[in-house]
């Protein structure tokens, strides 16, 4: 099996820091040593890749905000930024309008993508996302992951070959709002928004989908907590918990 990481163990732990540093722009993260970091994401796959963050959701179960609820001394949408940060050309930040896109704490070089339909919930945000996109392919991942975990979207990334989206299946179900899709996938994801099907993977029997199985993904994950979202306040205490346990 192809490695997961093209970084040494000890290149990654002096790394890790500067990477995922709130002090360190998009920019400047790429260009953290030209011979270990020059573009990841080509270095992986071979083509550029957008980071897609959606940030659009309205956090009704929580009662406020979760994209600027604190997490390890930052707002949680940028600690998601800061993790996908390093593998992507750009980060596209989708959002529900442009004040919402105003409010969030961004960069001058993050962009800023509306929702084209605002209805469409979270599938509407990857249509956005990846249609403002530059690269041609989209890393989407929710602004209310805290546990992304770097080897498993590298292990993505290279998966891309002969297929229009990578998408993992932990369990019965897959986790689309953590998965790589192509532009591809556009005019499938767009039927579906005009005719009110939200269901993400509704579109994925019309593409080709490169599906993670749960043993192919433990493998970096072994608790699966990349695809854990904060949508509830229990679920924040219990985000707080793990984090704090993790240090």
């Amino acid at each position: 099996m192809q490695s997961p990481s093209p970084f040494s163990p000890s290149q990654w732990q002096w790394m890790r820091p500067m990477l995922y540093s709130s002090q360190v722009s998009h920019r400047k993260r790429q260009a953290i040593s030209g011979t270990i970091v020059e573009d990841v994401a080509r270095d992986i796959t071979g083509s550029p890749v957008s980071g897609i963050i959606l940030a659009g959701g309205r956090s009704r179960r929580l009662g406020r905000d979760k994209a600027v609820e604190p997490f390890g001394g930052q707002p949680l949408v940028r600690r998601v930024m800061e993790r996908v940060a390093p593998l992507t050309d750009e980060i596209v930040v989708v959002v529900a309008d442009a004040a919402r896109g105003q409010a969030l704490p961004l960069d001058a070089d993050h962009r800023v993508a509306v929702d084209i339909y605002p209805d469409g919930g979270s599938l509407g945000g990857i249509f956005s996302g990846l249609s403002a996109a530059t690269s041609h392919w989209g890393l989407v991942v929710a602004c209310d992951m805290p546990f992304l975990n770097f080897p498993l979207l590298q292990y993505m990334l290279a998966q891309r070959g002969d297929c229009d989206a990578v998408v993992p299946m932990p369990g019965a179900f897959p986790e689309p709002t953590h998965a790589l899709y192509s532009k591809v996938c556009l005019p499938h994801i767009e039927a579906r928004l005009q005719a009110n099907d939200l269901k993400i993977s509704g579109f994925f029997e019309e593409v080709r989908v490169r599906y993670l199985e749960e043993g192919e993904v433990r493998q970096f994950d072994p608790e699966l907590l990349s695809f854990f979202n904060v949508n509830s306040p229990e679920d924040l205490a219990r985000a707080h918990t793990l984090a704090a346990a993790a240090q």
